[in-house]
């Protein structure tokens, strides 16, 4: 579908902040007029389902009475008893709109109106009509994509009626692992972890052997050092047939991010002076684009034409 008024959404928290934070959390977001739908659910550990379930249906009432569309997301990696009934827990709800993030989820939800997230591996309009003819209507882009494909996936999906989701803030999901970083740092096992990834509620900061700064984990999640900023290329991405915008939540202020990209696709300021805005956040990571630019997905690359 094109011509859709663009959206900002924002997608599952990452990581495994205290219950009674990620709560409040959703709650201030209630109050956000800039973001228009929310993804709610735990996407990268099993374990950590339980700690929120107290605050889960409270959370989910405020927003959708706050006009937000909620959409429940699945786990991104399926190999446990536990996992597999998670997964078919949320599913469970034939009212409920869900974002698919394995192939799991996309077996209980054949047939019924859908979410795609970024964790499944569409990176061709081809794999997206076999996707759509399951019931798929938005994909969010894994966000290694470089700026051709993604305008080569718009423009084959034209036809499908769906939408299409890109993620332009926050650190980026590189990779998944049976094991559980987190635990191995502390020397623990996955079963034994007590936990320790609360510790860290952006992600734990790895470095190199000599002291650089190179990635960060979440669990069994490997993720970008960086957070992707595309802010400057907003206007491509809207150009390109692009509808939602995602924000990957972080420690930051939210509705202040959520401000300035709302801002850039109202054109109510230029790229320019949200970037400016967006640096003096000060925010503890560095920015990135370069997966967009066809360059590692590390570098910052000055917005140009494609």
């Amino acid at each position: 579908m094109r011509g859709e008024t663009a959206e900002i959404t924002l997608g599952p928290v990452l990581f495994n902040w205290q219950p009674e934070r990620w709560r409040d959390f959703y709650f201030g977001i209630a109050d956000e007029g800039a973001i228009s739908a929310v993804y709610l659910g735990e996407v990268v550990c099993s374990k950590r389902s339980p700690l929120f379930l107290p605050h889960f249906e409270e959370v989910s009432e405020r927003l959708a009475a706050a006009g937000k569309t909620v959409i429940f997301s699945t786990l991104s990696e399926v190999m446990l008893n536990l996992d597999r009934q998670a997964v078919k827990s949320v599913c469970a709800s034939p009212d409920a709109l869900v974002e698919a993030n394995d192939a799991a989820a996309v077996f209980h939800l054949q047939g019924r109106p859908h979410h795609v997230g970024p964790f499944m591996n569409v990176y061709n309009a081809e794999t997206a009509a076999v996707l759509a003819r399951r019931g798929a209507r938005n994909f969010c882009l894994p966000a290694e994509l470089p700026a051709g494909a993604i305008r080569a996936l718009c423009a084959g999906t034209q036809a499908l009626g769906v939408t299409v989701e890109i993620q332009v803030f926050g650190r980026v999901s590189l990779a998944l692992s049976a094991r559980c970083y987190h635990a191995r740092a502390h020397g623990r096992t996955r079963d034994s972890c007590l936990f320790v990834c609360e510790n860290d509620p952006d992600g734990l900061e790895l470095r190199t052997l000599d002291g650089r700064p190179f990635l960060a984990v979440n669990g069994i999640q490997t993720l970008s050092l960086e957070c992707l900023n595309l802010i400057h290329e907003l206007p491509e991405l809207r150009a390109m047939g692009v509808s939602r915008f995602r924000l990957s939540p972080h420690t930051c202020d939210m509705a202040a991010v959520a401000a300035v990209v709302r801002g850039v696709l109202d054109q109510r300021m230029t790229a320019e002076e949200g970037a400016a805005r967006l640096e003096a956040m000060k925010l503890p990571f560095p920015f990135s684009n370069g997966f967009y630019h066809g360059k590692p997905g590390n570098r910052w690359t000055d917005a140009a034409p494609h």
